[in-house]
């Protein structure tokens, strides 16, 4: 059982209740909030942090959960550094799965600009702090959209560290040469992305043509930017904390 009282305390960027769970539309027009602000304030100075971006159907409390399996993972792993979560409105409502799906990516995209907005914010106060990102599922459209968002500024270029995809659902030429440019540009080090044919989810939306071919379900398409790498494994699901089990590195 997860702590409730670490799940209550988890450091985190929120833009919940920024975007209408029914339709993907702006609710308010505001960047992000921080909880708690102290912790935030703490980081300053850090030689590097690892924000957590959760996939589709996840309320806060379940996203608390997939922030706190990432942070006990990467310290079984050995890794020393702060461990913060971006918990988004990701619990999208609707009749249909589709469409739901279809509203958590517009939600998901919108994110971008709020994740790029922290971005940047931090990295004025903290300059020298490397920043990681991991998205799982739905996390990599907000991961994205973050790159493209900071992309439209010439000196943001290679202000992210690296970049995790597990699971992720963005189309498998996401990251060739040509769509992939951005990333390259602000990206310092690597794009990984832990992908697996054996995935329930990603398998049943690549089948039915939910969206183009996950990256996540048979990794890249084609000839793609030369800091991407791919990895792959053998989750029993699309679930987070599968994925997570899975890891034998990071970063």
């Amino acid at each position: 059982m997860l702590s409730a009282k670490l799940k209550k305390i988890f450091p985190r960027i929120s833009t919940r209740g920024f975007y209408d769970l029914y339709s993907g539309r702006t609710i308010k027009h505001e960047s992000y909030s921080l909880y708690p602000k102290r912790d935030f304030d703490a980081l300053i100075g850090s030689k590097e942090i690892t924000i957590m971006i959760h996939g589709l159907r996840n309320n806060a409390s379940g996203a608390l959960t997939k922030f706190v399996i990432a942070k006990r993972r990467l310290a079984h792993l050995g890794y020393k550094y702060p461990v913060i979560g971006y918990s988004y409105d990701s619990n999208t409502a609707g009749a249909l799965y589709l469409m739901r799906l279809h509203i958590g990516v517009t939600i998901a995209n919108k994110n971008g600009r709020n994740l790029a907005r922290f971005v940047t914010d931090f990295k004025r106060k903290s300059p020298g702090t490397k920043i990681r990102l991991i998205g799982h599922s739905l996390g990599a459209h907000v991961i994205q959209s973050t790159i493209k968002n900071l992309a439209r500024n010439a000196k943001n270029s290679g202000i992210l560290e690296a970049v995790y995809f597990f699971g992720g659902s963005i189309p498998s030429n996401a990251l060739s040469p040509r769509n992939g440019s951005a990333t390259q540009k602000i990206v310092t080090t690597k794009i990984r992305n832990y992908y697996s044919p054996y995935d329930d989810v990603l398998s049943l939306v690549d089948d039915w043509n939910w969206v183009d071919t996950p990256i996540g379900y048979m990794g890249a398409h084609g000839k793609t930017i030369s800091k991407y790498i791919q990895t792959m494994v053998k989750p029993k699901n699309h679930r987070f904390a599968s994925y997570a089990a899975v890891l034998r590195s990071f970063p």
